[in-house]
Formats: structure tokens, sequence, C-alpha cells
């Protein structure tokens, strides 16, 4: 399986889906129950899946950031948290 087949799968993947995907290559390379070329492959799509989870973490951010609700309740725009440190 190519890089490109790998990557669209896993960007068609929710948050959820991928970390339960993530959890479950830790999981086969701690026990250490398959071999060489098959935990380098899990590797790499885990680090794959890394990169595509910390992207939707990172949306959602930005999403959160711009979301304020002023005193009487309606939503406005707010500074970006790290405009604040």
């Amino acid at each position: 399986m190519g890089s490109d087949v790998i990557n669209k799968d896993i960007s068609s993947l929710s948050f959820e889906d991928a970390i339960k995907e993530l959890e479950l290559i830790v999981e086969s390379l701690e026990n250490g129950s398959i071999g060489l070329e098959e935990s380098i492959s899990k590797y790499e799509r885990g680090e794959a899946l890394k990169v595509h989870c910390n992207s939707l973490l990172n949306e959602a951010e930005a999403r959160i950031e711009k979301i304020n609700l002023n005193a009487s309740g309606n939503i406005e725009n707010s500074q970006s948290l790290k405009d604040n440190e």
C-alpha cells in the first residue's frame, strides 16, 4: 500500500476512529507479537495517524478560540489564547 493511499485513508478518519486505531497499533507494538516488517509498517501508519489527530485537534482548538460568550450570552469573536501569552 503506497503512502498516498495510506494518507487518503487516514484523512477520512474521524478523530475518535484514528485514536482507536492508534491505540491498537501501540498495543500490538508493545506486546511484540508481530514481526519486524509488520512492526515497521504499523509504526509508519501510527506516525501518520498521530499527525492526523494533531491536525484535527489544532482545527478544533482554532474553532473554540473564535467562540466567546459576552455578558448577555451572545457569541462574539475573541482573540486567540496564544495572543494573550
